[in-house]
C-alpha cells in the first residue's frame, strides 16, 4: 500500500544522499521515478538534485504554484511510477501537500519527501507543518551539533559565525550561512565553541 513519507532533519545531516540513494535502489529493481526539487534553491544546476558527496540527478522543478498532481498526471508515462521523490519539501505549500495526498491516495504511487523541519528562528515551515501532520509515517535523519548532541536546529549564521535572528524566512545558503546545533546551543547562540571561548 502506498504511503507519504517525510524524512527530515536539521541541515547538512544527507537528506539530499538519502533521497539519490532511494532512488537509485529504485532504479536497480527496474522502477520508474519522478523527482522534484524546489526552484527556490539557486545553488545548484536549475533542475539539478546534488548531494555533498558528489552525486546528482536530474528532476522537476516546482514553486509555490505548481499543482504536483496535475504535473503528475500530464508526466507520468505509459509504464508505472515506483515512487515519486521531493527534495527541499519544506517549501512545499499546504496546497500542495495535500496534492501529494491525493497522489498516494487517489493514484497508489509512494511519496517520498526529504527537508527541513524548522527555519533559523526555530519556527517551522508551512510544507514541513503539514507534512508532519499528514504524512504516514515520519522519520528523522540524525546529524550532530558541535557539542556532540543531537542537532535539531538550524541556526543562520554571519560572515563572523555569529547568530542572526532577523531576516526573512527563506534565505539560500550552505555551511556559510547555516550551523546545525542542538536546542541548548541554539537557545544559548553557540555556533562556534571556539569563537564562544575566545569572546
Amino acid at each position: 500500500m502506498a504511503k507519504l513519507y517525510f524524512h527530515y532533519s536539521s541541515m547538512n545531516a544527507g537528506k539530499s544522499t538519502a533521497l539519490l540513494q532511494a532512488n537509485h535502489n529504485y532504479g536497480e529493481r527496474g522502477m520508474k521515478t519522478m523527482l522534484f526539487t524546489s526552484s527556490v534553491d539557486t545553488r545548484k544546476a536549475v533542475g539539478l538534485i546534488r548531494s555533498r558527496i558528489g552525486i546528482e540527478q536530474k528532476a522537476h522543478l516546482f514553486d509555490s504554484e505548481t499543482n504536483l498532481l496535475e504535473m503528475f498526471r500530464n508526466l507520468k508515462p505509459r509504464s508505472p511510477i515506483g515512487c515519486i521523490l521531493i527534495d527541499e519539501a519544506q517549501f512545499l505549500t499546504k496546497r500542495q501537500v495535500e496534492q501529494i495526498c491525493r497522489v498516494v491516495d487517489e493514484e497508489g504511487v509512494p511519496v517520498l519527501t526529504y527537508g527541513i523541519r524548522t527555519d533559523f528562528l526555530g519556527e517551522t515551515f508551512e510544507g514541513s507543518r503539514y507534512l508532519m501532520a499528514w504524512a504516514d509515517e515520519i522519520k528523522e535523519i540524525k546529524t550532530i551539533c558541535h557539542c556532540g548532541k543531537k542537532a535539531t536546529m538550524n541556526a543562520r549564521v554571519d560572515s563572523f559565525g555569529k547568530m542572526e535572528t532577523e531576516g526573512d524566512q527563506i534565505e539560500i545558503g550552505g555551511n556559510e550561512r547555516y550551523v546545525s546545533v542542538c536546542r541548548n546551543c541554539f537557545r544559548n547562540a553557540i555556533t562556534n565553541p571556539i569563537k564562544s571561548l575566545e569572546d
